[in-house]
């Protein structure tokens, strides 16, 4: 029986740690919708903002975030990790980093897990390049906003249609899946204090800025205790 040694164990590490696709980067986001990615964005749109000039909140601003150097962005305090991981972001390692962020940067205090899927990282990188005053040519299409309302349709899961659909289906599938929202049936000022709970309680990540009031106006409109299917007490 051959021993493997050290060295080989950490070259195998590092294969597994590797995300699958990452060798097709070029091919898979010159296929990217971008459309399909500003969707995806949305379950990284309580923490990072995308418009031009917009402030960081709990992660910083995205805004031409392809291509730009990694950790130096103004009004926004970094890890030391995420400081010296240096570089800039390029599709590859961007690629890399939404696959498993705390893998790739160790320390790093981003505490999302992490995009598994070879499209989804593609789609969001391509909408993220477009996000952009000069952004890069991958040869994927540019983005249709009226495409994006058609597909923000078919993103909500469970949720009844309507506006702060999106952003609540982003919000709460991060945590848990959306039947455990279409059970409920509170008043506003009761979805605010479950929201402050799963803050204090379940590291949600807080809602910011006018987010958090698109989601509590969404949740008490359409799962207060009035709506037509509220189970009785």
């Amino acid at each position: 029986m051959r021993i493997v040694g050290p060295a080989a164990l950490l070259v195998f590490a590092s294969i597994a740690a590797w995300p699958a696709g990452a060798a097709d980067i070029e091919a898979r986001l010159a296929a990217a919708d971008p459309d399909r990615g500003e969707l995806i964005y949305r379950k990284c749109a309580a923490c990072h903002t995308v418009a031009y000039g917009g402030d960081a909140q709990i992660g910083p601003n995205l805004w031409a975030v392809v291509g730009a150097p990694v950790g130096a962005r103004d009004r926004f305090r970094y890890s030391d990790a995420m400081v010296a991981h240096g570089g800039h972001w390029t599709p590859e390692r961007l690629d890399a980093f939404l696959a498993n962020p705390r893998a790739v940067v160790k320390g790093t205090v981003m505490q999302f897990e992490g995009l598994r899927d070879d499209r989804d990282r593609a789609d969001l990188i391509a909408f993220l390049n477009q996000i952009s005053d000069r952004p890069a040519d991958f040869g994927a299409a540019p983005r249709n906003p009226t495409r994006s309302i058609e597909l923000a349709e078919h993103g909500i899961g469970l949720l009844t249609a309507g506006p702060g659909a999106v952003e609540t289906h982003a919000a709460c599938t991060a945590c848990h899946s959306e039947r455990i929202v279409i059970q409920q049936g509170l008043p506003q000022r009761q979805w605010d204090k479950l929201l402050d709970l799963m803050v204090d309680e379940h590291e949600m990540t807080p809602l910011r800025g006018g987010l958090r009031q698109i989601v509590l106006e969404y949740l008490s409109r359409h799962y207060g205790p009035d709506r037509p299917n509220y189970p009785p007490r």
